[in-house]
C-alpha cells in the first residue's frame, strides 16, 4: 500500500505551514518530491493580523490567561489565518487545490512542556478549519506522538536537514535561528542528532517590540547601538537549561520577557545594552553548544529568520572563527522556508505511514508515525 501510494505520489504537491516561536508570520511552502527528497516549488510568508499576533505572544509568554471560550476562539482564528496562507500560496504559485495531496500544518505553539509526570506540547490552529476552508486534507499535531513515546517532540527538522545538507565523511552543523535556536549535527559517520540550544530571535524580538514598538530588530541595528553588559550576560547564561544534556527542547514559555525581567538589575542605563546582551546570549549559547557537542564540525549552515540579522551572523562567525559559518543558501537550500518544507515532508510521511521522528534527536522510545489526518470535504459531502 505504501509503495503504491509512493508511486501515485510521484507528481503530487504538498504544502507545509509553520508559524514559529516568534510568530512573525506564517511560512508556507509548496513542495514536490524527487526520489523522496523535498524540492521547494514556491514559498511565501503570510502576515498575521497584528492584534492576533500580539495575543498569540501574550498567551505564549503566559502574560494572558485563556478560559475555554477564549481558547476555542483563538484556535479557530489561528486556523482561519493558516487557511488564508494556503490560499495566498496557491494564488501566487498558480497551483490548484486539487493538485495538492495534503497540507502539513505545524500550527502555532503556545505551550511546550515535554517533561514531568504529564508531559505535553500544544500547537493551536484548528486543522478542521484549514481543511474545510481550503478543500485540502490536512495533517497536524505532529509533536504529540513523539512526546507520548517519551520524547521531546522537538526538534523535528533534523531528518530533512540530513536529506538535503549531509556531506559524506564530514561533520556539519545546521543551525536554525528562529525564535529558539536549534542545531542538527550531521556527523561524519552518518549519525544525526540535535537539540534546542536556547533563545535565538525570540527574546530580542520581544525586547525590541517593548521598547521600539517594532516586531524585530531590523539588521541588528538596535543591538549594535548598545554594549554587552557582562554581569547581566553571566546571569542569563547561568540558567540551568544551558547546562542540561540533550535531548532537550524549550520555547517561549521558558525564555520570555518575564524570565528576562526577573534577571535585570534594578538600575540599567540603556535598553540598547540589554538588546546587545541578548544578542550575545544567543551567540554565546549556540557557540558553546556546538563546541561541546560538535567540536569536529567543519562548517555551520544557517537557516531561519536570524540569517537576516548581520550583527548576529558576524558575532557567530567571530565566536566560531575556525568553522565556515554561512547560510544554507550557499548550498541551494532556501534558509527562510526550510522549516515549512520540512512540514510538507512530514505530511507526506504521515500519508505513507512512515516515521517522522528521529529518536536519537528527540529521545523517544522509538520511531513513530507523526500527525493526525483531517480529511477535507469531498464533492459528494
Amino acid at each position: 500500500m505504501t509503495e503504491q501510494r509512493r508511486a501515485d505520489d510521484a507528481s503530487a504537491l504538498y504544502i507545509g505551514l509553520i508559524s514559529g516561536t516568534s510568530a512573525d508570520g506564517i511560512d508556507a511552502a509548496l513542495v514536490r518530491f524527487e526520489q523522496d527528497k523535498p524540492q521547494l516549488v514556491h514559498a511565501l510568508t503570510h502576515a498575521w493580523p497584528e492584534a492576533l499576533r500580539r495575543q498569540i505572544l501574550r498567551v505564549a509568554q503566559d502574560e494572558e490567561k485563556l478560559d475555554l471560550d477564549a481558547y476555542g476562539r483563538l484556535d479557530t482564528a489561528v486556523g482561519q489565518t493558516f487557511a488564508h496562507a494556503v490560499h495566498a500560496l496557491l494564488a501566487q504559485s498558480g497551483a490548484s487545490a486539487s493538485s495538492v495531496s495534503a497540507v502539513g500544518s505545524h500550527g502555532q505553539t503556545i505551550r511546550h512542556r515535554p517533561f514531568g509526570e504529564h508531559p505535553f506540547t500544544l500547537q493551536i490552529g484548528n486543522a478542521s478549519v484549514i481543511a474545510e476552508n481550503t478543500g485540502i486534507d490536512v495533517v497536524a499535531d505532529f509533536r504529540s506522538a513523539d512526546v507520548a513515546a517519551g520524547g521531546q517532540g522537538a526538534p523535528l527538522l533534523p531528518a530533512v536537514h540530513a536529506m538535503l545538507l549531509h556531506a559524506p565523511g564530514q561533520t556539519r552543523v545546521v543551525l536554525n535561528l528562529g525564535g529558539i535556536a536549534n542545531i542538527t549535527v550531521l556527523s561524519a559517520n552518518g549519525q544525526v542528532f540535535g537539540f534546542d540550544t536556547g533563545p535565538a530571535n525570540g527574546l530580542m524580538d520581544a525586547w525590541c517590540l517593548r521598547h521600539r514598538g517594532e516586531a524585530f530588530d531590523r539588521d541588528g541595528a538596535f543591538a549594535a547601538s548598545g554594549r554587552v553588559n557582562d554581569a547581566l550576560l553571566a546571569t542569563l547564561l547561568s540558567d540551568a537549561y544551558f547546562a542540561l544534556p540533550p535531548p532537550k527542547s524549550t520555547g517561549r514559555e521558558h525564555f520570555h520577557l518575564g524570565w528576562l525581567d526577573a534577571r535585570l538589575p534594578s538600575a540599567l542605563a540603556s535598553t540598547a545594552d540589554v538588546q546587545a546582551t541578548l544578542l550575545e546570549l544567543t551567540a554565546r549559547s549556540i557557540a558553546e553548544a556546538i563546541h561541546t557537542h560538535a567540536n569536529d564540525a567543519a562548517d555551520v549552515l544557517l537557516c531561519g529568520g536570524g540569517v537576516h540579522n548581520p550583527v548576529l551572523v558576524r558575532r557567530l562567525q567571530a565566536l566560531m572563527h575556525a568553522r565556515d559559518v554561512r547560510s544554507t543558501a550557499s548550498y541551494g537550500v532556501d534558509p527562510d522556508h526550510l522549516e515549512a518544507t520540512a512540514f510538507a515532508w512530514l505530511a507526506r510521511q504521515r500519508l505513507l505511514g512512515l516515521p517522522g521522528n528521529l529518536p536519537a534527536v528527540t529521545g523517544a522510545k522509538g520511531y513513530r508515525v507523526l500527525g493526525a489526518l483531517y480529511p477535507a470535504p469531498r464533492a459528494e459531502d
